[in-house]
C-alpha cells in the first residue's frame, strides 16, 4: 500500500497523512543531537583536563580556566561550523582563537600588573612565550607571556580534534592531538608537582566513553552492510569481527609486554625540561658588583635611586643589590640561578626573629646593570618583570635598568632574636659547603690570624664577634683605597704597613675579609652589596656598602658589621698579631681590581730603564709586525684557496651545460677584474668580441704602444673587432698561446703574440640557452680549456702589481650570488 492510501474500516474510508522521514521529525533530530554529543563533550574534557595537568604549577587556577575556555571554544566552532566547507572551518577558528588568546592576554597583563602598553606586552610574550614558560619559577603565575603557548596549543588541539573526529569520522584518530597536549603538559610539570593521578584516570574514561558512544562509532546512518547479499554481509561482518578480534589480541598483548616496564616506571622521578633551558644570564659586572664599592666611593654624589617608603621602616633601612656566595681566590661571584618570576615571589618560612613589611616604591637613577635593588627579602614587585635567585634572594631585571624606571617592592624583613645568637650552632655538610668553600692559596697569615681569633671563642656567634671587633678595631676606612678582594689584596689590607697604604681599605675589603677569616675558622659566610637608606629620598654612590652575613642554625642569615666606627682611632695590627718571620707582611700595595667596563690604566714595569724601555718597544713591534705579517698571509692564503676552489667547481663539476656556464662567468668575472665589465644587456658573441678587443688593448697598455688591428677584423655594431685571425693563431686553428719555440714575450712580442678568444665558449653558451641538454663532456672541456687560456692571458698583461691583487681579489666570491 503506497503512502496516502486510504485505510479501510468497517465502512469508513479515511486517507492517511504521510509519514515524516526519522531524521526531519523533532523527535529524531533530537536523538540524531543527543548521540552526536559525546564525541565533543569527551573532546572539550581531553582538552581541559590538560589544562588541570599543567595548572598545577601556576598560582591560582586562572590558567586551568582560559584552557577550559579554550577547550570549549574550538570545539563549539567545529560543531557549529560542520555544515561549511571543510578549508573555511580553519580560517574561522582561528580567528576565534585570536579573540581568546587576545581577552587572556589583556585579562593576565591587567591581573599581573605589567608596565607597558597592551602592544607591547603582547608581543613581548609572543617572542618569548617559550622560553620564560620553561624558565619561570615555580609556582608560575599567570602572565601574557605564560599563558599564550598553553592557550593556542589547547585551542589548535581542539580544532584538529574535533575537525577529525567529527568532519572525518575518525575518532579514535581525533583523540591524538589531545593526547599529545595532556602528555606535554605531564611533561612540562615534570617533577615539579605530584603525579597527576585523577585526571589520568578522568583522561582515560573520557576517551573510553567517547568511543562506546553511539556517536563515537560512526552509526548515524545506515548499516552500510544493509544493501548487500545476505552472503556477502555474512562474509564481511565476520571479516569485521576478525580483525576487531585481531585488535584486541594486539592490544592485550602489548598491554602484557609493556606493562611491568611501565609499571617499573611509576615511582621514577620523571624528566624536569627546565634543565635544557638556559635561564637568564647576567654580566660580569653584575656577577661582581662588589667591585663597584671603590667606583661609588670615588664619586660620593651621583645619584642611583629615589626610594620612598610607605611603612615604618626604622631610622636605617638597607636595600640589598646583590648576594655573593663563590668565592675563588681572585674574585667574589654572584653564582646565582635566576628564574623568571611573577608578581608575586615564593616566600620562605620565617625565622624565630621579628619579622616587619617593608613596602618601598623605587625609581632608577644613574644606576646601571640588571641587579634590581630591594630590602631583603622580596615578597611582590609591581611594575617591572624581574628574574629571581630564591636562595640567594637576589632581583634581577633582564631587560636592564634604565633611568626612571619606577617599581614597587614589598619586603619581609627579620629581625633576628638577639638571645638565640649566643648559643646558636652553624650548620655543616652538603647544604652549606657552598658558603663553607675556601679555596685554595690561602696567605699563611691570614690562617694563623684566623686561629688566634678562633682559639678563645668556642661558640660560633663569639668567632664572629671577634673577627667583626678585630676589624673595626685596626683598619681605618678610606674612599680612595684601591679595588680587589683577592688574596693578594687581602693580604695587603690585613698585614700592609700603615705608612705604606696597608690597613685600610673601602667596605669591599671589610666585609671581604670577614667572610674569609670566617670561613677559615668554619662560620658558613656570605657577602652582601647593597645601600643604606635613611627614610625617604635619594640614595647616593655614598650610601653604596657592602657587609658580611654569617648563617647560624634555627636563626637564618645574619648580618654583621666590621666597619670602625666613626671618630675612632684604629690599633696597629701588630699590637694584637704578628706575622710569621719567615713570610714577612706584602709591602707593596698589589695592582687594584678594574671595573669590566673601565679601561685599565697602563702601568710602567718597577724598576726597568731606558734601555730596557727601548728593548721592550723594539721587541713589542716585533711581534705585532709578526702578528699582523701571520694574518695577513692567512688571509691571502685564504682568499687565494677559495678563488681555485671556486674554479675548480665551475668547470669541473655538474652537467655540460653547467659547466659552460661555469666557464662564462670565469670570462666575465675576468672582464670585471681588468676593469673591462659587460652588460647583462650584451649577447654572448658581442661579449666574446669584447673580450678579445680587452686582451689586445690590454696588451698594448702593457708594451706601451697602440693595440694593433687583427689580420681581418671588422668592426661590429657593438664596437668590437670581429674575429679573422690567421689560420693556427686562434682557438679553431689550435694557437692558444704564442708561436712553439718563441722565448718571453715583452714589449712588441706581446702585443704582436696570437690573441687566444672565447667565441667557442660564447657559441656553447648559446646552445645550453637555446638547445638544452644537448652538450657533452668533450664539449664542456673545450670551453673550460679556452677560459682558462683566455683568462691567463688576460692576468698576464695586466702589470705585476695588479697580477697580484687578482688572485686575491674577493669579489669573484660574492658577484653571482
Amino acid at each position: 500500500m503506497g503512502r496516502g492510501a486510504p485505510v479501510v474500516t468497517g465502512t469508513d474510508v479515511r486517507p492517511t497523512a504521510p509519514l515524516a522521514p526519522p531524521e526531519d521529525n523533532p523527535g529524531g533530530r533530537a536523538l540524531r543531537a543527543l548521540r552526536a554529543t559525546p564525541v565533543p563533550l569527551a573532546l572539550v574534557v581531553l582538552v581541559a583536563l590538560a589544562g588541570v595537568v599543567l595548572g598545577r604549577v601556576y598560582a591560582g587556577d586562572l590558567l586551568t580556566r582560559l584552557m577550559l575556555g579554550a577547550a570549549v571554544g574550538s570545539v563549539l566552532v567545529s560543531v557549529a561550523a560542520r555544515r561549511l566547507p571543510s578549508w573555511l572551518v580553519a580560517p574561522v577558528s582561528v580567528a576565534a582563537m585570536a579573540g581568546w588568546t587576545l581577552f587572556a592576554l589583556h585579562l593576565t597583563a591587567r591581573r599581573a600588573a605589567l608596565p607597558g602598553g597592551f602592544a607591547e606586552v603582547a608581543a613581548d610574550a609572543a617572542r618569548n612565550g617559550i622560553p620564560r614558560l620553561l624558565t619561570a619559577m615555580i609556582p608560575v603565575e599567570p602572565a601574557p607571556d605564560t599563558v599564550l603557548v598553553p592557550l593556542v596549543a589547547a585551542w589548535l588541539a581542539g580544532l584538529t580534534g574535533a575537525e577529525v573526529a567529527l568532519r572525518a569520522g575518525r575518532t579514535l584518530l581525533g583523540f591524538l592531538p589531545p593526547a599529545l597536549l595532556y602528555a606535554g603538559a605531564l611533561y612540562v610539570v615534570g617533577p615539579n608537582a605530584d603525579p597527576a593521578v585523577w585526571p589520568s584516570v578522568a583522561f582515560a574514561a573520557a576517551v573510553a566513553l567517547g568511543l562506546v558512544a553511539p556517536g563515537g562509532r560512526g552509526t548515524d546512518g545506515p548499516d552500510p552492510t544493509a544493501a548487500l547479499a545476505p552472503e556477502v554481509r555474512t562474509a564481511v561482518r565476520a571479516r569485521l569481527v576478525a580483525g576487531t578480534a585481531a585488535g584486541v589480541a594486539v592490544v592485550v598483548g602489548l598491554a602484557a609486554l609493556l606493562g611491568p616496564a611501565l609499571a617499573g616506571q611509576v615511582d621514577e622521578r620523571p624528566v624536569d625540561p627546565r634543565r635544557y633551558v638556559e635561564p637568564p644570564r647576567v654580566e660580569s659586572l653584575d656577577e661582581n658588583p662588589l667591585i663597584r664599592i671603590s667606583g661609588w666611593a670615588l664619586n660620593p654624589d651621583q645619584k642611583l635611586l629615589d626610594v620612598t617608603t610607605r611603612a615604618s621602616a626604622g631610622p636605617e633601612t638597607r636595600i640589598r643589590l646583590a648576594v655573593l656566595s663563590d668565592y675563588d681566590g681572585v674574585t667574589w661571584r654572584v653564582g646565582a640561578t635566576y628564574r623568571n618570576a611573577g608578581r608575586i615571589l615564593p616566600a620562605a618560612e620565617p625565622g624565630p626573629g621579628t619579622v616587619d613589611t617593608v613596602r618601598q616604591e623605587i625609581t632608577v637613577a644613574d644606576l646601571t646593570g640588571r641587579l634590581l635593588p630591594a630590602v631583603a627579602t622580596p615578597r611582590e614587585v609591581t611594575g617591572a618583570r624581574v628574574a629571581y635567585d630564591p636562595t640567594t634572594g637576589t632581583l634581577i631585571r633582564p631587560e636592564g635598568l634604565s633611568p626612571g624606571l619606577r617599581y614597587t617592592v614589598t619586603s619581609l624583613r627579620e629581625r633576628p632574636d638577639a638571645g638565640l645568637l649566643a648559643t646558636a650552632d652553624v650548620p655543616a655538610g652538603d647544604e652549606v659547603a657552598r658558603v663553607l668553600r675556601v679555596p685554595d692559596g690561602t696567605p699563611e697569615p691570614m690562617r694563623r690570624l684566623a686561629a688566634q681569633l678562633a682559639e678563645d671563642n668556642g661558640a660560633p656567634y663569639a668567632r664572629a664577634t671577634a673577627i667583626e671587633q678585630f676589624l673595626a678595631e685596626h683598619y681605618r676606612v678610606v674612599a680612595d683605597a684601591p679595588s680587589g678582594h683577592a688574596y693578594p689584596n687581602l693580604s695587603f689590607f690585613l698585614f700592609g704597613p700603615r705608612n705604606g697604604g696597608g690597613q685600610r681599605g673601602t667596605s669591599e675589603q671589610f666585609a671581604a675579609a670577614f667572610a674569609v677569616l670566617g670561613r677559615l675558622t668554619g662560620l658558613p659566610t656570605r657577602v652582601v652589596v647593597g645601600f643604606s637608606a635613611r627614610g625617604d629620598g635619594p640614595v647616593r654612590a655614598a650610601d653604596a656598602l657592602a657587609w658580611p652575613e654569617v648563617f647560624f642554625s634555627g636563626v637564618g642569615w645574619v648580618p654583621f658589621d666590621p666597619l670602625p666606627r666613626p671618630d675612632t682611632e684604629p690599633r696597629p695590627v701588630e699590637e694584637d698579631f704578628r706575622p710569621p718571620k719567615e713570610e714577612p707582611p706584602p709591602s707593596e700595595a698589589p695592582e687594584p681590581t678594574v671595573e669590566p667596563t673601565a679601561t685599565p690604566p697602563a702601568v710602567a714595569a718597577a724598576g726597568s730603564g731606558d734601555g730596557d724601555r727601548g728593548v721592550s718597544r723594539w721587541l713589542f713591534v716585533a711581534v705585532a709586525v709578526l702578528v699582523l705579517s701571520l694574518l695577513v698571509g692567512a688571509a691571502t692564503a685564504t682568499l687565494v684557496g677559495m678563488r681555485r676552489a671556486q674554479a675548480r667547481a665551475r668547470l669541473g663539476w655538474g652537467d655540460p651545460g653547467e659547466r659552460v656556464a661555469g666557464a662564462w662567468r670565469q670570462v666575465t668575472d675576468a672582464l670585471r677584474l681588468a676593469g673591462r665589465p659587460v652588460g647583462d644587456d650584451l649577447a654572448a658573441t658581442e661579449v666574446a668580441s669584447r673580450a678579445r678587443q680587452a686582451l689586445v688593448e690590454a696588451r698594448a697598455a702593457l708594451a706601451g704602444g697602440t693595440a694593433p688591428t687583427p689580420v681581418g677584423t671588422q668592426a661590429l655594431p657593438g664596437g668590437g673587432p670581429a674575429t679573422g685571425w690567421p689560420a693556427g693563431d686562434g682557438p679553431a686553428g689550435g694557437g692558444a698561446g704564442p708561436p712553439a719555440g718563441s722565448g718571453p714575450l715583452t714589449g712588441a712580442g706581446l702585443v704582436a703574440a696570437p690573441v687566444p678568444g672565447v667565441e667557442e665558449v660564447a657559441r656553447l653558451l648559446n646552445q645550453v640557452a637555446f638547445a638544452p641538454g644537448t652538450l657533452t663532456g668533450a664539449e664542456a672541456d673545450r670551453a673550460a680549456a679556452e677560459a682558462v687560456t683566455y683568462v691567463a692571458a688576460l692576468r698576464a698583461a695586466r702589470p705585476w702589481w695588479r697580477r697580484l691583487l687578482w688572485s686575491v681579489h674577493p669579489g669573484p666570491l660574492r658577484w653571482h650570488r
